[in-house]
């Protein structure tokens, strides 16, 4: 876990060749994003809060309040998506509530629908980018992949995503890696069964407990 201020500018250089993915299927986000909108007219939420956004993970964050009691949070998750479904619905999700924290876990559905990591990072820098434009200020916090026992096979690209997050984030301005991977590990190497739901791929209760644990120092840092 690093947090890092040094200028920007060197972390958002983009790797050559390589540009941010465009959302292969969008419109299956749709109906959950408009629900979002409708939620926030009914009930704004509040502004300057710590947004967590990402995939399942954080969808499934039913806790998130109770986790963090004397913090604003706003639970924005959408299942299944990757960190170009991020930036493709940024104006609706990320920005409209001027966060002045974002929590982002997401990647892992990009590895296993076949991206390859070099351009899963890029898809992260350019997130990085095109929020900073529309919120200068914005401190964004990377919650790292951790291994889970459906997707083991994977773990070797999950460990590479990690490396490339975490050096981004060394070498930028208000970025944070949050890393899961060790401490989501058995003495026997393997991913402790009890911090996963019965699928084996989303965290149990004790698993949201962990996560809890490893994000409030950094977002303490941030405030």
């Amino acid at each position: 876990m690093r947090l890092s201020f040094f200028p920007a500018l060197l972390a958002l250089a983009i790797t050559p060749f390589l540009r941010a993915e465009q959302p292969a299927a969008a419109n299956k986000f749709e109906k959950e994003i408009a629900a979002f909108e409708a939620a926030d007219k009914a009930t704004p939420p509040p502004q300057g809060a710590i947004l967590f956004t990402g995939a399942s993970g954080i969808k499934r964050w039913a806790t998130l309040a109770q986790d963090f009691p004397d913090l604003k949070v706003i639970n924005r998750g959408f299942g299944g998506s990757q960190i170009s479904d991020s930036i493709h619905f940024l104006d609706r999700v990320s920005v409209p509530y001027h966060p002045k924290t974002i929590v982002l876990q997401a990647g892992g559905n990009d590895i296993n629908a076949g991206k390859p990591v070099p351009q899963i990072i890029v898809d992260f820098k350019t997130y990085v980018e095109k929020v900073r434009a529309k919120l200068p200020d914005v401190k964004i916090v990377y919650l790292g992949q951790g291994p889970s026992p459906a997707r083991w096979a994977q773990r070797e690209q999950q460990k590479e995503l990690n490396r490339l997050v975490r050096e981004f984030c060394a070498a930028g301005k208000n970025l944070a890696f949050v890393d899961l991977w060790d401490v989501t590990l058995g003495t026997d190497g393997q991913p402790r069964p009890e911090l996963f739901v019965a699928d084996k791929l989303h965290p149990s209760a004790e698993g949201y407990k962990l996560r809890t644990k490893l994000l409030r120092p950094v977002l303490d840092t941030l405030q």
